[in-house]
């Protein structure tokens, strides 16, 4: 565990997180690292899945784990028995909020359900993530991300034209929902300081993804036109894509303003172009994007990427390298922000992650520990919380509660 760190904006606040993957528990993540104490709720023996997700682990250890459950405190608890429901529902008495994110109608099947719930915790705030929201049709309907990435309209504009449409490569939908749910728990919280009083945070991941579709509803609505897949540019904004490099590497740059193509041409060394009709200005760009593409790649390849970045730099031509992890990971820029940390563990040893977002100046959000060994927090929370005795604990693993 880090040490003298800041305890963060949301310090203070207690939250008891309900459910498994991805998007409720970045939800929980986000609150954590802002300081918040997140009781993680976890199946007894079992715990929840993303220890085991991940296509690369450590010794068969899961390293997607130790991030999406960082600074969260692990509780063991049976939910599906009658004692354990108990417990939760007394460890909710003095939450301020709840993050769950099973299949609508299970919390209410628990007795769990926010109207129960409210009895005894009127101020609660109770954030829900599921696949299709709590109400219409599909909401009782099983849902993952990928399903709303597709439902949503945000698969359609993946890829080329030319071929099915690819997942991103990261499990996007879900965490768009995760930080949906976060942001409206806080909106939440600042209501319930007007008013005392708690509310629901209901997020379909199919809701996450078309908050985020751009003006491709009123495009359609507007005109009866359906954007599609366009590879690596938006069509008639030029020039702004993929260029390769001499050293067999790639550099996006976007300079589709005008007097950003201007400095481009300058350093291009063929300042005529910001003067030709065919790309003086950005609608002419875009009418001629491809032709512009083939100039600006013809130029980009006789340069290795280090040159031509910093070239592009003193230019002050927006640009930057394709990195993957292995880039992102020595890039100054990246670790003086923070924006990259080291953490130390002692299951995993120096674990390279991303940092906190957003950065607040005053009370910055950090990464305290990462994600914990399964119920390591049981015994804490139990007694810290419920004033349970050694011998009761004892009692509750012996029943297989916890």
């Amino acid at each position: 565990m880090t040490q003298n760190l800041n305890p963060g904006a949301l310090a203070g606040i207690r939250v008891v997180e309900m459910g498994s993957f991805i998007a409720g528990p970045f939800c929980g993540q986000l609150l954590a690292d802002l300081g918040a104490d997140v009781i993680k709720i976890e199946p007894p023996q079992s715990g929840d899945v993303m220890r085991q997700w991940g296509a690369v682990q450590l010794d068969g250890k899961s390293l997607w784990w130790p991030v999406i459950a960082r600074n969260k405190r692990s509780l063991t608890l049976d939910l599906r028995t009658e004692r354990g429901q108990e417990i939760a529902r007394t460890l909710i008495e003095d939450a301020d909020i709840l993050v769950e994110n099973f299949r609508p109608g299970t919390l209410e099947r628990w007795g769990l359900g926010p109207a129960a719930l409210w009895k005894a915790n009127p101020g609660l705030i109770v954030a829900r993530v599921s696949g299709f929201g709590q109400t219409g049709p599909y909401s009782r309907d099983v849902g993952f991300g990928a399903i709303a990435e597709a439902m949503g309209g945000l698969r359609t504009l993946a890829g080329f034209p030319d071929r099915p449409p690819p997942r991103a490569g990261l499990s996007i939908g879900d965490s768009l929902a995760g930080v949906f749910a976060a942001l409206g728990t806080l909106a939440a919280l600042e209501a319930r300081r007007k008013t005392g009083k708690g509310q629901v945070v209901d997020v379909g991941i199919t809701d996450a993804v078309l908050a985020v579709q751009e003006s491709i509803l009123a495009e359609y609505s507007a005109t009866g036109s359906l954007r599609e897949r366009t590879g690596t540019r938006l069509p008639g904004i030029a020039p702004s894509n993929l260029y390769p490099t001499s050293d067999g590497q790639w550099v996006i740059i976007g300079a589709n303003g005008d007097a950003i193509f201007k400095r481009l041409a300058e350093a291009m060394g063929n300042p005529g172009l910001a003067a030709d009709a065919r790309y003086a200005t950005h609608r002419a760009r875009g009418a001629h994007q491809q032709e512009l593409d083939d100039l600006v790649a013809a130029w980009t390849r006789t340069l290795p990427l280090e040159d031509l970045l910093a070239i592009l730099k003193r230019s002050a031509v927006p640009a930057g390298p394709l990195n993957d992890a292995a880039g992102i990971v020595q890039d100054a820029h990246f670790r003086e922000r923070g924006a990259v940390v080291d953490v130390e563990s002692e299951e995993y040893g120096r674990l390279t992650m991303q940092g906190v977002t957003p950065r607040l100046s005053d009370t910055p959000g950090a990464v305290r520990w990462v994600g914990p060994s399964l119920g390591c927090h049981t015994h804490e929370v139990l007694s810290e919380r419920l004033g349970l005795s050694p011998a009761d604990i004892t009692r509750l693993q012996a029943d297989g509660v916890i």
